[in-house]
């Protein structure tokens, strides 16, 4: 990047817009402004800018992963339930050459058989799983440590 500060994309898929109203057992009482603000304060510790971003649309993820390729030093992403049907994301990723961390608020693998297997997964340097909202400021830390040394 041209300035001295490093980027981080942080992509949310679909039906995240809900957090805080949907299955909060699940998925806790965070809004998703409540992650993004968590995410802004931890960035900022770590002197990372972050473009914290959301949409229920496939295509529209495909995309900004494709421009951060350009723009952005990493990735992290909690692709929800593309991550287990997406391979247009998993290209996107691949193609992307980034460091990416992905990250999901509930443990996949105490859940439904088919959210067992992640496409993202083969794109990450890691996976964070089942620590709710924290799991986002773990991710930037494990980032910041990527993008220090320079890979995992």
């Amino acid at each position: 990047m041209a300035n001295d500060q490093q980027s981080v994309l942080i992509v949310n898929g679909p039906n995240l817009n809900m957090l805080g109203l949907r299955e909060p057992t699940i998925y806790g009482t965070d809004t998703l402004a409540d992650l993004e603000a968590a995410c802004a304060d931890r960035g900022a510790d770590l002197g990372l800018a972050i473009d914290f971003r959301q949409s229920n649309l496939e295509g529209e993820i495909v995309g900004w992963i494709q421009e951060a390729r350009q723009v952005q030093d990493g990735i992290i992403i909690n692709a929800a339930a593309y991550s287990h049907t997406s391979i247009a994301i998993l290209d996107a990723l691949q193609a992307a050459e980034l460091p990416v961390i992905e990250v999901h608020l509930s443990n996949i693998y105490k859940r439904d058989q088919f959210r067992h297997h992640s496409y993202i997964s083969q794109a990450a340097h890691g996976v964070i799983c089942g620590l709710g909202a924290h799991g986002y400021v773990l991710a930037l830390d494990a980032m910041a440590g990527l993008l220090e040394n320079g890979g995992p």
